[in-house]
């Protein structure tokens, strides 16, 4: 190979500190292949400096060749959104940078061969590895912004679904609603961005109270779920539809569905968990968690946590059916809004 492409996860461990160990261990492994000539471009989500501060030192120390003179580095951030059918790789714009210009001509020609979407040319990789962080960064603020403000008109009686419906007849208006914010991106990025910026001696409120926010809301959906059940909470148990972080996906990282799985369980609930889209094994690898292979009602807690296709269909009469006494139907996605009349009903 001439061109490598590396496309590997960025997340964070324990601490919300950037992990880098899969950037680095594939960059060792391209560096040992590489030769004169050849182009290396990242596609994964780093902190701005991370390609030309951490990766090209480990592909001139593996290779023994020197950028620019001997080989080239690009960066092209990753843009896929999962189970978008509008949206695709080569219909999304992509941003093309590299450490020099031409390389950029070539970094940008190779990927006119696959995107019919405009190339974005930066003028460098920082400025690209930036916007990709700026997107994300972005979009985890607003949803924070959404969360915070659905906990306040919640304790004040006023429903946030219609709240938006009011503020989107606004033509400036971005339509932004509250929920659990998992996967690989948004829960993960501003980390990246905090931790770079903390180096510099530069604070970042808005950013760090967001991911609080986001982080929080798992444990608010549970408080929130366990105050509005009627059914005594010793000895009940709970069903939980959809442990994917978006509908009609497989990807379960950062999943907030197993962490209301165990603050449940930590509040005395047995707890039942099926997925249609999840790997039962990888489940049980990440979290601990078993999916169950059948259903086993009745439940006093029902929670439908993610859209699934096959869940958007159920009614009333379904979640009766697997329920007991005054049970409770949590509707995180607000599915079933206005359709459930003999359960109790609750949804952000």
């Amino acid at each position: 190979a001439a061109f490598y492409i590396v496309t590997v996860p960025t997340p964070v461990d324990e601490r919300k500190n950037p992990d880098l160990t899969c950037l680095v261990e594939a960059t060792r492994t391209v560096a040992r292949y590489l030769k004169r000539g050849d182009y290396v471009v990242y596609e994964s989500t780093v902190y701005p400096g991370c390609t030309e501060e951490v990766c090209v030192p480990l592909l001139e120390k593996g290779s023994g060749l020197k950028l620019g003179a001997d080989f080239k580095v690009g960066y092209s951030p990753e843009r896929i959104n999962p189970n978008d059918s509008e949206h695709t790789f080569s219909n999304i714009a992509k941003i093309v940078s590299a450490n020099d210009g031409q390389a950029l001509d070539e970094v940008a020609r190779v990927y006119a061969e696959v995107v019919a979407a405009d190339l974005c040319r930066a003028s460098g990789i920082r400025v690209a590895e930036a916007a990709k962080m700026t997107e994300n960064v972005q979009r985890s603020v607003n949803i924070a912004l959404m969360n915070e403000l659905q906990r306040l008109f919640s304790r004040m009686g006023i429903d946030m679904d219609e709240v938006i419906d009011m503020a989107s007849s606004k033509w400036n208006f971005v339509k932004y609603r509250p929920g659990l914010v998992g996967g690989h991106c948004i829960p993960v990025d501003p980390f990246y961005l905090v931790s770079a910026a903390s180096k510099l001696g530069v604070e970042m409120p808005v950013t760090s109270s967001g991911c609080a926010v986001n982080d929080g809301m798992a444990a608010y959906v549970v408080r929130s779920l366990l105050a509005a059940m009627e059914n005594d909470r010793r000895g009940a148990r709970a069903l939980l539809m959809g442990i994917t972080y978006k509908e009609n996906i497989d990807d379960i990282r950062n999943s907030r569905i197993a962490e209301m799985v165990d603050l449940l369980e930590r509040e005395g609930l047995s707890v039942d968990v099926t997925d249609p889209h999840a790997d039962p094994d990888k489940v049980y690898d990440m979290y601990g968690i078993r999916l169950a292979p059948v259903l086993r009602p009745p439940y006093d807690l029902i929670v439908v946590a993610v859209a699934h296709d096959e869940y958007r269909g159920l009614d009333d009469a379904y979640f009766r059916s697997i329920s007991r006494g005054a049970a409770l139907l949590g509707d995180i996605r607000g599915l079933y809004k206005g359709r459930i009349k003999s359960l109790g009903y609750w949804s952000l």
